[in-house]
């Protein structure tokens, strides 16, 4: 097993408005059977990325022994210490950004990346750091929106991503393909289904979603 890093300064995160819509907005809708589906039957150490406001926590099953939950915007990351210590599972929320996670080689049984690939700096990197602290065999569960499969939506995507979404939605982009970007960084996906949040009502440039579960 390599040794630890030494860790890298971390670049600023700061996006107080999205963080404080980001808080609210979860909980209105209705994500939390999603996120018990995507954390059940989760044991070990557990590593997190983007933790955000830290609704992740109350979903996690009792087999995890530890979660490492990164977290760089200030505001959501005070949140997470909050739902951290109401979490029935061990979770520490660190400082930092997914391209540079800590723990050594091969310290982590699972990672979870949720609504996060679309507003990292750095795709393949943030995949490469997953798929460094993971073990071998180790399980990446992922929950994220991306590109429409419609010509029509996929078009307006790409045009907010060009121009207002990222600036209002704290670096979000629409048009990222998940699936693609985790194949091509050495993952064996082992299952996934697409579907669309809201469900029902007009579809939304993050309309778009998968939810699936990747081994290293």
């Amino acid at each position: 097993m390599a040794p630890n890093r030494p860790a890298a300064p971390a670049p600023r995160v700061h996006h107080p408005l999205f963080a404080r819509f980001s808080a609210s907005a979860d909980a209105r809708g209705g994500l939390g059977a999603l996120r018990t589906e995507l954390l059940a039957g989760l044991a070990g150490r557990v590593v997190e990325i983007g933790a955000g406001n830290g609704l992740n926590f109350a979903h996690y099953p009792s087999g995890v022994t530890e979660v490492v939950a990164v977290e760089p915007e200030p505001h959501l990351r005070r949140l997470a210490e909050e739902a951290a210590r109401r979490a029935a599972v061990p979770v520490t929320v660190v400082p930092g950004t997914a391209e540079a996670l800590p723990g050594p080689d091969g310290s982590f049984d699972a990672a979870v990346a949720s609504l996060v690939l679309c507003t990292v700096r750095d795709v393949p990197a943030v995949l490469a750091e997953l798929r460094r602290v993971l073990r071998p065999g180790g399980e990446l569960r992922f929950f994220e929106h991306g590109a429409a499969d419609t010509p029509g939506l996929a078009r307006v995507q790409r045009g907010l991503d060009r121009t207002v979404w990222p600036l209002l939605f704290g670096g979000c982009h629409t048009s990222r393909a998940p699936l693609a970007a985790i194949g091509a960084a050495g993952f064996d996906l082992v299952s996934y289904r697409s579907f669309d949040v809201p469900e029902q009502g007009p579809r939304l440039p993050s309309s778009p979603c998968v939810l699936g579960t990747a081994r290293r």
